[in-house]
């Protein structure tokens, strides 16, 4: 144990969050349930985190054309466009990175939940939930689970649909056709190598479902986000640069102050007139 310690510095968060889906299971007398509704108070406690998130998406969106003008001004100067990107950014109160920092904070929750189960995976032997552990898996067992202990390929696919969404629609948007082709691959080949390694490592139906109900409740409070501040889905869009279809904000023109005693205005119309 004190090995088990010293190498896991999750060990608190394991035990915490073991010992709050057991509190849930007594009124609820179901695992599978009991994790989807830990995967329900966990999006409920970090709601305002997501909120910020999603108001900077927004945000980005809202300073598309000043960005895409500073692209085509700065373009053969990779650092100069850089600085002003991030004046940019400063003066509109936006920043990029605040998406990573909901994902960074739920890391050891995420990391947490795989631990518990497999710390406690006696107790999920006989857990069933829906389909799983039910007539209908046991036929199956290479496809369904049999109990909330045993892989399940049906849940694993759904989760990798889920977790495509949740990149796609959850990821700060990007802010050139480069990046957008990054983040549009990211999303692709991470969930194709969450299947690989789960499939491969015979992942428990237990985690994968929590992760899953987890990716579903992220949804559905960007789209409720959506309807509330009245914005369309594409502001969620990562696999789209914000600049893309955008017409760069003009410069506002430079106005020239005239002179105190009116001498250029006297200047101009002498060579009107020496003109005609």
């Amino acid at each position: 144990m004190h090995v088990f310690l010293f190498a896991n510095p999750f060990v608190p968060i394991i035990t915490l969050v073991g010992n709050i889906i057991n509190a849930i299971n007594i009124p609820v007398h179901n695992l599978g349930w009991s994790l989807i509704v830990f995967a329900l108070l966990v999006r409920l406690a970090f709601w305002p985190l997501n909120t910020a998130q999603f108001k900077t998406m927004v945000g980005m969106q809202k300073i598309a054309p000043r960005l895409k003008a500073l692209q085509a001004k700065y373009k053969g100067d990779p650092h100069k466009l850089q600085q002003e990107q991030m004046g940019l950014y400063k003066q509109a109160g936006v920043n990029p990175m605040a998406g990573c920092l909901p994902l960074l904070i739920q890391m050891p929750i995420i990391i947490s939940v795989y631990y518990a189960v497999r710390e406690h995976i006696a107790l999920y032997q006989h857990a069933t939930w829906m389909w799983i552990g039910s007539a209908v898996a046991a036929p199956y067992p290479r496809v369904f689970a049999t109990s909330l202990s045993a892989p399940d390929l049906v849940l694993l696919l759904v989760y990798v649909v889920t977790m495509y969404l949740s990149v796609r629609y959850t990821s700060m948007p990007a802010t050139d056709p480069a990046q957008a082709r990054t983040q549009k691959m990211m999303a692709i080949l991470s969930p194709a190598m969450i299947a690989y390694f789960g499939f491969r490592a015979q992942w428990p139906s237990a985690m994968i479902l929590y992760w899953t109900a987890l990716n579903v409740f992220t949804m559905a409070q960007q789209l409720y986000l959506l309807r509330r501040y009245h914005q369309p889905l594409s502001v969620l869009d990562s696999e789209h640069a914000i600049t893309e279809g955008v017409a760069p904000e003009p410069e506002a023109p430079v106005k020239l102050k005239p002179s105190p005693n009116g001498s250029s205005s006297r200047r101009n119309r002498r060579r009107r007139r020496s003109r005609r």
